[in-house]
């Protein structure tokens, strides 16, 4: 889903984004979209050869519109190769609310969020959606090569239920972290796929930059008010990480 500024740039200068990573790190195997929302990235990915995508988006409104737009991007039928699932993954198997803000009666949906209610926020009515959770690791991925998640705010709670399938399959891993969506989850998620034994890196400027360079404080200034939408400039919300024992040879193949 969109940061809060038109297009979701990085900022002056920037030639990648998750479309682009995944395309030029291509394998064969399972793709999973964490987030798919309406098919932005899904319906791309569905057509990478030699691969079967797993989409999961579990705000009922984007699931009907990611269903009817994979089956338009097909000939009028999912096909065989991808499974669109209308439920979240998280931690552990169970249940969640999805709080999504409405603003003037405009649903936000790119707001949605299982990590914050939007309770403080006066100006902001919320719709609330329980959807069932489920685990990357119960899903028994034999040949999971790609991950995107997008999950405003609960993606370290998503790479937790998939810690296993992770450490076997060394997917490459492209992620939106926001700090609007949840304090302290630019240092947090990163801090997990280290100790998973990932390199995480953002791109800015025309190049890779390892997290250790990246300043919230600077790179990434926005408010959690669904009602304010200044940020800053740059606005660097997308992370990628692949296996650290890679990532001399994946920074060359994506220089």
């Amino acid at each position: 889903m969109p940061a809060p500024h038109a297009g979701g740039h990085h900022g002056a200068g920037d030639d990648m984004d998750e479309l682009t990573f995944h395309t030029r790190m291509h394998a064969a195997g399972t793709i999973l979209d964490v987030g798919a929302h309406d098919g932005l990235l899904a319906i791309p990915l569905s057509r990478l050869p030699a691969s079967r995508l797993l989409a999961f988006e579990p705000l009922p409104s984007a699931f009907t519109r990611l269903d009817a737009a994979m089956r338009a991007a097909h000939g009028g039928s999912i096909p065989p190769h991808v499974a669109l699932h209308p439920r979240a993954l998280g931690a552990a198997p169970g249940s969640l609310t999805l709080s999504v803000p409405v603003l003037d009666g405009v649903v936000q949906e790119q707001w949605a969020s299982a990590a914050k209610d939007y309770a403080g926020f006066a100006s902001v009515g919320v719709e609330r959606h329980r959807v069932e959770v489920v685990t990357i690791d119960s899903l028994g991925i034999p040949d999971l090569t790609h991950v995107k998640v997008d999950a405003e705010g609960f993606e370290e709670e998503v790479l937790r239920g998939g810690a296993e399938t992770l450490r076997r399959c060394r997917p490459v891993l492209s992620l939106e972290v926001e700090e609007r969506h949840r304090p302290s989850s630019t240092r947090d998620v990163p801090a997990l796929l280290v100790g998973l034994g990932y390199a995480v890196r953002f791109h800015h400027a025309g190049r890779f930059h390892p997290i250790e360079a990246f300043d919230a404080a600077t790179m990434q200034v926005a408010s959690p008010d669904p009602a304010v939408f200044a940020a800053s400039d740059p606005y660097i919300f997308t992370f990628y990480a692949w296996p650290v024992e890679r990532d001399a040879e994946i920074i060359a193949r994506l220089a």
